[in-house]
């Protein structure tokens, strides 16, 4: 008998948000700057200079990467003063918890030489996306399809990457530990997505989990390599998303079920996420909805 084999369910969330490719002159330098996404940078001529604070200065060139974690206040320069340098950035997110955070542990804010199998296949996707984007042979879903597709490869590689790599952290978690975790992060899911206006915190959390709100933090961090806040940031972005894509609801509706004081704050929040306000965000998906017809009108949902 043939073997029975079951398709899993997919449900991803890529965002790809301020990439591009820029030819800067000697002695450039970007202001200091944090993002609620992870950056990667990928120096393609010349050489730059990242200074992240509280970590030092890191000076790369050509074919060398770096992932900057989110939240990390950091600058970027031209490492001469007189030869140009051509980079490429791009911001990202990643809807799994267990890949960011493995990320955020064994990878970001560090130098990742060219010669490295996860610098090439940053650089790949870099370059394929600037390709795409430049490629005015294909129609804008063309576009899109083929920058997710470099997207998605590259994730492929840093899961494939982690496999290999021993973890930078010496001190391990226990079983007990994880299983805490895991909860947690379960039950906030579940309160995010579920609640029509979340109302919760981590204290209360943790009570349900039968632990201190102080270790409740450091176990989570521990484990998981981020925040219980940026978690819970990043499952409020998540539904706030969600909410949009539906063509009933309004972002008056969609702020109030998000429970923020006021639609300008729930914008400016949802701006800080996503680099974009929510009308943007809503045009976006109004513009991937609508199809060609015979009549050259009318939207597929």
């Amino acid at each position: 008998m043939k073997p029975f084999i079951p398709i899993p369910v997919v449900d991803s969330s890529l965002y790809l948000f301020g990439g591009h490719q820029r030819t800067v002159p000697g002695g450039w330098q970007f202001f200091e700057q944090k993002h609620q996404a992870f950056e990667l940078m990928c120096v393609v001529d010349g050489r730059q200079t990242t200074t992240i604070k509280d970590l030092g200065a890191y000076d790369y060139g050509s074919g060398d990467v770096m992932i900057i974690s989110p939240g990390t206040l950091h600058t970027n320069q031209n490492s001469s003063q007189d030869a140009e340098m051509t980079y490429i950035c791009f911001h990202f997110s990643i809807e799994s918890l267990e890949l960011k955070s493995e990320l955020l542990r064994n990878i970001v804010n560090a130098v990742i030489p060219a010669d490295q199998p996860l610098a090439q296949a940053a650089m790949t996707a870099a370059t394929t996306i600037v390709a795409a984007s430049a490629d005015r042979t294909l129609n804008k879903e063309q576009a899109n399809l083929k920058i997710q597709i470099a997207v998605l490869t590259f994730f492929y590689a840093i899961s494939a990457n982690l496999q290999s790599r021993p973890s930078k952290e010496a001190a391990k978690y226990s079983e007990s530990e994880a299983k805490t975790s895991r909860l947690i992060a379960s039950l906030i899911k579940k309160n995010i997505s579920q609640q029509e206006i979340p109302s919760f915190s981590f204290e209360t959390i943790c009570q349900q989990v039968g632990v201190s709100s102080g270790y409740g933090h450091r176990t989570f961090k521990k484990v998981y390599g981020v925040t219980p806040l940026h978690y819970i940031e990043g499952q409020k972005y998540n539904r706030a998303k969600r909410l949009l894509g539906s063509p009933d609801h309004s972002i008056e509706c969609v702020a109030y079920q998000m429970g923020a004081s006021s639609i300008s704050n729930f914008s400016k929040q949802f701006k800080k996420w996503s680099g974009i306000t929510p009308s943007r965000y809503q045009h976006q998906l109004k513009q991937k909805r609508r199809v060609r017809t015979v009549k050259d009108s009318g939207y597929f949902e």
